[in-house]
């Protein structure tokens, strides 16, 4: 059976290709992304890029509070003005990457982040969620298929990378849905996925064990075709007496490759090498 057919919306305006813009027409789609954030009526709701509120018509009224950070300044006007008698509703049209939740929330770490967002910046925006303290209590996000294999991805697979561990270390995570291109308008190059991330609540990592471990998944996947030992030696100036210290201390075989650990193993490591006596 060919795949169904969705009408294009009169009301759709041009899509901005220089912000990534596609906008999710399908209701069914747009209903099943909303229930996976499990809005109820105490929560206060972050939408990054609401675009013509695909999203928005299943959460406005259902949530105590709905703040829709858009970028474009027409997109964001029309929800103003749609919104305009809703007094939960607040449009804040800026870049989200340029938006501290702590300025559009007195409770960051009871806020939950929605988004079909701009594939192009996916990156930047999920870190911006998860290397911050206190993080988002939940996040669902629209990204490309291709993210969504890799921020999901185990140990020992080929695109098992610095994302799969940066993000699997802090938090848990899993894939809603996947999405069909023809969901959107226009119809977008790539495949895309929901994926739910639900950081670690208390957080399982000090703020120094954090930035040991970005340190060393930056280190080891710049050369992931090397043995672990040699970019320690590399990366770190340790003697080879240093690295089978190390890797004793961690309880690793250094001679492997990083995409063979998994998160943990690079937490321990990273603890490992922070903490390590240093010569006088």
């Amino acid at each position: 059976m060919p795949p169904r057919q969705l009408p294009y919306p009169d009301d759709l305006p041009r899509a901005k290709r220089a912000l990534g813009q596609n906008f999710l027409i399908d209701p069914n789609i747009q209903r099943k992304i909303v229930v996976a954030i499990d809005p109820g009526p105490h929560d206060e709701v972050l939408e990054i890029g609401p675009g013509v509120g695909a999203l928005t018509r299943h959460l406005a009224g259902t949530v105590r509070r709905l703040i829709l950070v858009e970028l474009d300044n027409g997109l964001a006007a029309r929800l103003a003005e749609q919104y305009a008698g809703d007094p939960s509703v607040e449009v804040v049209n800026e870049d989200v990457l340029d938006v501290p939740l702590e300025r559009i929330t007195s409770d960051p770490a009871a806020l939950k982040v929605i988004g079909n967002i701009p594939y192009n910046i996916t990156t930047p925006i999920l870190f911006s969620l998860l290397e911050r303290s206190p993080r988002p209590r939940q996040i669902v996000l629209m990204v490309q298929r291709e993210v969504a294999d890799r921020i999901l991805e185990p140990a020992g697979s080929k695109t098992y990378g610095a994302l799969a561990v940066g993000v699997q270390a802090v938090a848990d995570v899993s894939r809603v849905m996947n999405v069909s291109r023809d969901a959107f308008r226009p119809v977008p190059d790539v495949m895309s996925s929901v994926v739910r991330i639900v950081p670690h609540n208390p957080p399982r990592l000090t703020p120094q064990d954090e930035t040991s471990l970005r340190e060393l998944t930056r280190a080891a996947f710049q050369q992931r075709r090397k043995q672990f030992q040699r970019i320690l030696r590399d990366a770190y100036s340790l003697s080879v007496e240093d690295v089978e210290q190390v890797g004793r201390a961690a309880g690793m075989d250094l001679v492997q490759r990083p995409e063979t650990f998994p998160p943990q193993k690079f937490i321990d490591l990273a603890r490992v090498l922070r903490d390590r006596p240093r010569d006088p």
